[in-house]
């Protein structure tokens, strides 16, 4: 018996297109293109996915160090040496939001690494 293959290559079709909804030009309306979109787009999107965690990681790099620089405090990589010196083991990211959202332990941790207190303008 001849096995006829047009409903499975249909939905295989419209699975793909539907994944490449929104897509420029041909790449949302003909299934080769939308293919080849959908295949790049999900390689974009894993690759991107591990890149993350570094955009991430800079982003805190810059607010701690932004808030040193506004308070006068030296570098980044001095207040790091001083926290590691001092057996601190607190990561960028808890010290990021602790400058954020807690701006007071900052200045607690900041005067006890440092051994003064800090003095606002």
């Amino acid at each position: 018996m001849k096995v006829k293959r047009g409903v499975t290559k249909h939905k295989r079709h419209k699975k793909i297109l539907k994944l490449a909804k929104g897509y420029r030009m041909t790449y949302s309306k003909t299934y080769r293109k939308a293919k080849e979109a959908v295949l790049h787009a999900g390689q974009y999107s894993y690759n991107h996915r591990k890149h993350r965690h570094s955009q991430f990681r800079k982003e805190w790099i810059r607010v701690i160090s932004a808030y040193l620089m506004n308070n006068d405090l030296g570098s980044y990589s001095k207040f790091m040496n001083q926290l590691k010196n001092k057996m601190i083991l607190i990561d960028r990211k808890v010290l990021a939001n602790m400058i954020l959202k807690e701006p007071k332990f900052m200045e607690n941790l900041v005067s006890y690494v440092y051994g003064f207190k800090i003095e606002k303008a």
